[in-house]
């Protein structure tokens, strides 16, 4: 598990914008590239960042209606490679899959959907896919990517930023992580609760 880790590029998917705006202004002073789908990437493109598009990497437009965005090797290979493995290298070479060291996500409001009493198509469509995984892929390389799992955590990351400037510890890592997985454990378990019944 190798230590301090430098972020130079991150991948940005959010439902709330709120409070957003902070940590993307430390990170593009930190000189980390944005990259984003849709509607973040309009509200990064709208504060005056230049920020790529998934697309760009994929080759694959948004598809399913927004349903299948992120989810495609090039997004899920930039994260999960371990970057002190020569094999793992080898293949980002081959297929051309740039490193991302940094997951920003706000999932799909899912509890406050079914609070508002919406349909059961509407519900659904706020059950998170590419969210969830993209949280899930960042936790699990821990020790070479931070993973920011839902809004409450912007706060924690612009600390270590301001502290540190766009590197991290392993232990800020791990704590991100700890968090992640208790973030996708409720989210998961409140669409569980929400089938039961």
């Amino acid at each position: 598990m190798a230590g301090t880790k430098k972020i130079k590029t991150a991948l940005i998917s959010v439902f709330h914008k709120d409070g957003l705006d902070e940590l993307l202004k430390k990170l593009n002073a930190e000189g980390v590239k944005f990259l984003s789908t849709g509607g973040t990437q309009q509200f990064i493109e709208s504060l005056g960042y230049e920020c790529h598009k998934v697309e760009e990497v994929t080759s694959y437009p948004s598809i399913l209606g927004g349903r299948v965005k992120t989810l495609h090797p090039k997004v899920f290979g930039g994260i999960l490679a371990r970057r002190d493995n020569e094999g793992d290298q080898a293949q980002m070479a081959e297929y051309e899959i740039p490193a991302i060291d940094l997951v920003i996500v706000d999932l799909y409001p899912f509890e406050q959907t079914v609070a508002s009493g919406a349909s059961e198509a509407d519900i659904i469509e706020k059950i998170d896919i590419g969210g969830i995984s993209l949280i899930r892929a960042g936790a699990k390389n821990f020790a070479d990517v931070v993973i920011v799992p839902s809004k409450a955590e912007y706060g924690v990351l612009l600390d270590i930023l301001n502290k540190k400037g766009a590197a991290t510890d392993i232990e800020d890592r791990k704590m991100l992580a700890a968090r992640a997985f208790g973030v996708s454990s409720h989210y998961d378990t409140a669409i569980h609760n929400w089938f039961e019944k």
